[in-house]
């Protein structure tokens, strides 16, 4: 009877981690969606003053010879400097 019990035991601690890491998940989705709507609005203000992101972007990948995969893995702050 105490392997039934310590078994019991076992599901219902991963059954609680899982529920609490879901929740986690959707905070961190919340936080990672707000992240993005910033970035779009930082992106949409320079195209409104004339800055073209793309043409920074090639400037960037042609000017230090890395390959277009190792360019594109680029994070948008490296490129935007």
């Amino acid at each position: 009877m105490a392997e039934k019990a310590s078994k019991d035991e076992q599901v219902g601690f991963h059954k609680g981690a899982l529920s609490t890491l879901a929740k986690e998940r959707e905070e961190m989705m919340k936080i990672l969606n707000i992240v993005e709507q910033l970035m779009q609005m930082h992106v949409k203000a320079l195209k409104d003053l004339g800055v073209d992101l793309a043409k920074e972007a090639e400037k960037l990948k042609g000017g230090t010879g890395q390959s277009e995969q190792a360019a594109s893995k680029k994070p948008i702050e490296d490129i935007l400097k």
